[in-house]
């Protein structure tokens, strides 16, 4: 091998096999996610966004809560943010 050949030389392409390893790992990391949230958090959000609605006009897309479990504290956490529209 010459040295002009060591430098033109091709980076290994992923092969197939090891893009669909990465894609079922993406894929499963996000089943992990879905899975470990409350069956209520949906109903939940919605019952949230009629509440505000009573006061302020949003749309279901302006809250977004997110369940998290923290295994070493024993704690859930429940974060919900709100995108309030600007005053005229």
């Amino acid at each position: 091998m010459g040295l002009l050949q060591y430098f033109r030389q091709e980076k290994p392409k992923k092969g197939s096999a090891r893009l669909a390893k990465d894609r079922l790992q993406i894929i499963v990391a996000h089943e992990h996610s879905c899975a470990a949230r409350p069956s209520y958090l949906i109903e939940m959000q919605q019952e949230i966004v009629a509440v505000i609605r009573k006061y302020m006009d949003i749309s279901s897309d302006d809250v977004k809560c997110e369940f998290s479990d923290k295994a070493d504290d024993d704690m859930s956490v429940l974060e919900v943010n709100v995108a309030l529209p600007k005053h005229k």
